[in-house]
């Protein structure tokens, strides 16, 4: 799922910040229904909030919501202050894969 239109604000300046929400997962018994995933990324639109945690957020409601057996949210905000960002956040978190990994 791709929303190119999310938006929240910055919390030192005020001022908005866009970005593009990736969203990919494997569900288990639920999924996500595409307008409440809408109206959910709506409502950080007047929210201050630094990039790595509205990406964190997003990530641990959606799991919260529909316990799935994989889930990754990637933010990609537009240019800040001349820097560009880009935020992955996934479930089970990469530690938890190079955990298992090295514990057979």
């Amino acid at each position: 799922m791709e929303c190119p239109e999310f938006t929240c604000v910055c919390p030192r300046t005020g001022q908005p910040d866009f970005a593009t929400i990736k969203i990919t997962y494997i569900p288990d018994k639920l999924c996500i229904e595409l307008k409440a995933l809408k109206l959910y990324l709506w409502s950080f639109r007047d929210q201050g909030t630094f990039h790595e945690a509205v990406v964190n957020q997003i990530l641990d409601d959606l799991v919260a919501a529909c316990h799935p057996r994989k889930m990754t949210v990637i933010g990609d905000f537009n240019v800040r202050g001349g820097i560009h960002t880009t935020v992955t956040a996934s479930h089970p978190s990469e530690a938890a894969f190079s955990k298992d990994a090295h514990n057979p």
